[in-house]
């Protein structure tokens, strides 16, 4: 049996942002991200974000906060680092879906 995930989810940058996020990719070109959930994990905060377009799956961003205090997001570098976040919000996000259809 699985030890239980500690997920503690916030809402830092929906207060900030909303819900709808304009961020920029490497090719500077400017795309639209549905923010489906923030949270702490592991003595971090993530964001799981999706293109409004649908064309890709949801991502995992570390959030960071700057000098102002503001909430930035950044890439995770770390392949270990990003598959145990999704990992983790998965296990959350789906035993939610499972418990709403019983």
């Amino acid at each position: 049996m699985s030890e239980a995930v500690q997920l503690k989810f916030i809402d830092e940058l929906s207060k900030q942002y909303g819900s709808a996020l304009e961020m920029t990719d490497e090719e500077g070109k400017s795309r639209f991200f549905d923010l489906l959930a923030e949270f702490e994990f592991d003595g971090h905060s993530y964001a799981i974000v999706q293109d409004q377009e649908g064309q890709y799956e949801p991502e995992a961003l570390r959030m960071v906060k700057d000098e102002q205090g503001t909430w930035q997001l950044e890439t995770i570098d770390s392949d270990e680092e990003w598959e145990e976040v999704m990992e983790a919000y998965d296990e959350v996000a789906y035993s939610e879906e499972l418990d709403e259809e019983q």
